[in-house]
């Protein structure tokens, strides 16, 4: 992983490359409709003040817990017992990114939507409430972590939620194959390469020219850039859109021409 400075220095160097989050110039109009509509819309939906206070609420919980961690660890602790305030401050999405994948979906509208890597379940919670009607299927690899998301789920009143637990290298295969189809997926399970593009890969299989894929701390290692200039250029990906932090693509075939963004968020 880059170190906090030279993660910095990215992030700056991105903010005054990248275009403008206003729409102006951007000659795609379902990047300009994504960026005035979707991006850019500040409206502060019914579920945000609750599930925020539940945020809050974790960031205070001294419970310590165990971890299984599947991935590529974490920037902030080594240990594998934490306090779930710990987990809360370090690992969850922030608000302004998973808002935004609320506003994606409550926009969008995708029926069946997959997580990789729950956490607590906060931005499970935006993905759910943002639509309702939704089949909503998130992975957790840590049986405690899970566990704690579920008493969540039920706290905030969500049933349109299922948690499949364990390594995704073992539970993803089966899991997809309960899909008809893939309609938005959010990946924030893996930050490395070889692991992120094997789930890219088996999730290809079950999406369509409208699905829309989320890929998380894109730009976290030199492993993560090159995953997602991989998955980028990949020959049905025909869009792609990099806000640093997270990175979005789509398959649309509408799109005459493959295009890539990195508009500032």
């Amino acid at each position: 992983m880059y170190s906090p400075v030279k993660l910095a220095l990215k992030y700056l160097n991105y903010y005054l490359s990248a275009s403008n989050n206003k729409g102006y110039g951007i000659h795609s109009p379902f990047v300009f409709e994504f960026v005035t509509k979707v991006l850019n819309d500040d409206r502060q939906f019914y579920c945000f003040k609750t599930i925020e206070a539940l945020r809050a609420q974790l960031q205070q919980a001294k419970t310590e817990i165990t971890l299984q961690d599947f991935g590529a660890g974490s920037r902030v602790h080594a240990s594998y017992k934490r306090k779930v305030a710990d987990i809360a401050r370090s690992s969850l999405k922030p608000k302004k990114f998973a808002q935004l994948l609320f506003r994606m979906v409550n926009f969008y509208q995708p029926v069946n939507i997959l997580e990789l890597g729950t956490s607590l379940g906060i931005t499970t919670a935006y993905l759910a409430s943002a639509n309702t009607n939704a089949n909503v299927v998130t992975m957790e690899g840590a049986k405690a972590v899970a566990a704690i998301a579920q008493i969540n789920f039920h706290q905030l009143q969500l049933n349109n939620i299922k948690i499949v637990e364990g390594n995704f290298d073992d539970i993803l295969a089966p899991t997809l194959n309960k899909f008809s189809k893939i309609d938005f997926a959010f990946i924030d399970g893996n930050h490395r390469k070889e692991p992120t593009l094997n789930y890219f890969q088996q999730i290809l299989v079950k999406t369509t020219d409208n699905s829309i894929l989320v890929f998380d701390d894109i730009h976290w290692s030199k492993e993560m850039e090159e995953t997602w200039d991989i998955i980028k250029a990949h020959s049905r990906v025909t869009l792609s859109i990099d806000l640093f932090f997270i990175g979005i693509v789509f398959f649309r075939k509408e799109q005459k021409e493959k295009q890539q963004f990195t508009i500032r968020f």
